[in-house]
């Protein structure tokens, strides 16, 4: 098949290598000049919105999916007129607004923390009488990273909430104390057909993800029930096809939903080593209509983001049983560049982490 990815970054990138081994095609669309997925595949640069790139792209696709949430729903449904374009459009239509994530997180019966919309300062103070105080302030939309966010301790940091975020539609969340940040990765099939991948914990730092240990230590099987039925019931509710990752947090023995991607996600990275099939590949072999690959692992492994540094090639290449890889990308300050996976029989802790990178220096 011939498939067309919207997004050209290091996820497209690592579509292609799960897709070409299977003898798929890839053309990208995406605005910049040389992004890393340019190396594995076609490239058509232009805007996700201009109608001559989006005909040049869509000739002789296959089907069309995407690599990033905040492809403009337009470009997506312009597309769909054309070729299959999966996800649909009112998942990434929810995947792009935190409001209508944590509406339909409710309506579902999943746990979420108190939230209120705020459209203006009044709006701030407003939610903040809802809520209660400590709080976070959220962009409904185009945040990432911890970009677009704002911790709120007293009324003070309220007043300037609204400013200091650029005077956009915002999402006012409660702030829960909790034991851990873990995340689900599933994925439906266009038949309707199901699986799941294992609990993942993660660890931030700076509001980007630093490290996933799948499978998750802090999980229990009763939580990984919890999180499976939750993911199951969203696909089902979208009409869903391909990867969706689910954000939670774990307070006492509940998981708190926070947020979902629409696509293959930086969590599931472990799964290209740590798994029987991959994300990437079971993404594939969903929006093309193919049977759905085993998620199991095949150990715990630990994956470890490299950002903002060149890493030390022969330092992580000379640790045994570490995978690494490489975007394509120049390193600057909070940029993703790679990431190295380790698969071990035995599980991992947090404690190993600063072992491995006291070991493998920067460039």
């Amino acid at each position: 098949m011939t498939i067309g990815i919207l997004g050209a970054g290091q996820l497209g990138r690592m579509l292609a290598l799960a897709g070409v081994p299977h003898g798929h095609g890839f053309r990208f669309l995406d605005p910049a000049q040389d992004p890393p997925a340019a190396a594995v595949g076609h490239h058509i640069r232009a805007d996700y919105t201009d109608p001559a790139g989006l005909g040049e792209f869509a000739r002789g696709l296959d089907v069309v999916t995407f690599e990033f949430e905040n492809v403009p729903v337009e470009a997506v449904e312009a597309l769909a007129q054309r070729v299959p374009v999966f996800p649909p459009a009112p998942a990434l239509r929810i995947g792009q607004d935190r409001l209508l994530e944590k509406t339909l997180f409710r309506e579902l019966g999943l746990s979420v923390h108190p939230f209120a919309a705020a459209d203006s300062d009044e709006g701030v103070s407003a939610a903040i009488d809802t809520v209660g105080l400590p709080a976070i302030a959220k962009t409904r939309r185009l945040g990432y990273d911890g970009k677009g966010q704002k911790v709120l301790r007293t009324r003070a940091d309220a007043a300037s909430a609204w400013r200091d975020l650029g005077e956009r539609p915002l999402l006012i969340e409660s702030l829960v104390p909790f034991r851990a940040e873990v995340s689900v990765l599933g994925v439906r099939g266009r038949d309707g057909a199901m699986c799941v991948y294992p609990l993942v914990e993660n660890v931030h730092r700076g509001g980007i993800l630093h490290t996933s240990i799948a499978p998750a230590p802090v999980a229990t099987p009763t939580m990984q029930a919890l999180a499976a039925g939750h993911v199951r019931r969203l696909m089902e509710r979208l009409n869903y096809v391909g990867v969706l990752a689910v954000e939670f947090f774990v307070v006492g023995d509940d998981l708190l939903a926070n947020e979902m991607a629409p696509r293959v996600h930086n969590s599931g990275h472990w799964t290209i080593e740590g798994s029987v099939t991959s994300q990437f590949e079971n993404h594939l072999r969903a929006v093309c209509g193919l049977p759905l690959g085993d998620p199991s692992p095949r150990g715990h492994s630990l994956m470890l983001n490299l950002v903002g540094h060149a890493p030390d090639a022969t330092g992580w290449l000379g640790t045994p049983g570490a995978h690494l890889h490489l975007y394509g990308k120049a390193a600057r300050p909070g940029r993703k560049i790679g990431h190295v996976t380790l698969v071990n029989e035995s599980p991992w802790i947090l404690a190993d982490i600063t072992a491995l990178e006291q070991r493998v220096p920067r460039s």
